[in-house]
């Protein structure tokens, strides 16, 4: 594991908890290609993974992303995360509903010149439906 890889993990979890598009934009390529499995098309170049970003701050305005761990494989980076917030806003056509959750998911990261130039995002979708009392409880 590179220092200068996981810096630019931390500052990419960091930037994500800004609530500033634009910082976070900067950390990634102008091209960069982003997948997240909760929206239905991909997020293409900065303006789209800034927009998916906007989307999630409006749902959860209080977001925090914390970073759990950093597997770096040269240029490859697989960072686990929990996010936590309060929903009080639309996601997934899902009005504000101010419950409380808290979803664990990865993102598959390539890196090129210290920036994202590609993003998979996968996460516990299921567990936030659970979270806001849209789906039954597991138990």
């Amino acid at each position: 594991m590179t220092q200068q890889t996981v810096q630019v993990i931390e500052q990419l979890v960091a930037a994500w908890n800004t609530r500033s598009a634009e910082r976070v934009g900067s950390l990634y390529t102008e091209d960069c290609y982003g997948m997240d499995v909760a929206i239905a098309i991909p997020q293409i170049g900065r303006q789209g993974i800034q927009g998916m970003f906007e989307a999630y701050w409006r749902a959860f305005p209080d977001l925090e992303i914390s970073q759990d761990d950093i597997v770096v494989d040269g240029d490859r980076v697989a960072l686990f995360w929990t996010a936590r917030g309060t929903h009080l806003g639309t996601i997934l056509h899902i009005p504000a509903t101010g419950r409380s959750i808290s979803a664990q998911g990865v993102n598959r990261l390539v890196l090129q010149d210290g920036k994202v130039r590609e993003t998979l995002t996968i996460w516990d979708v299921a567990g936030m439906l659970r979270a806001l009392g849209l789906l039954p409880d597991l138990t």
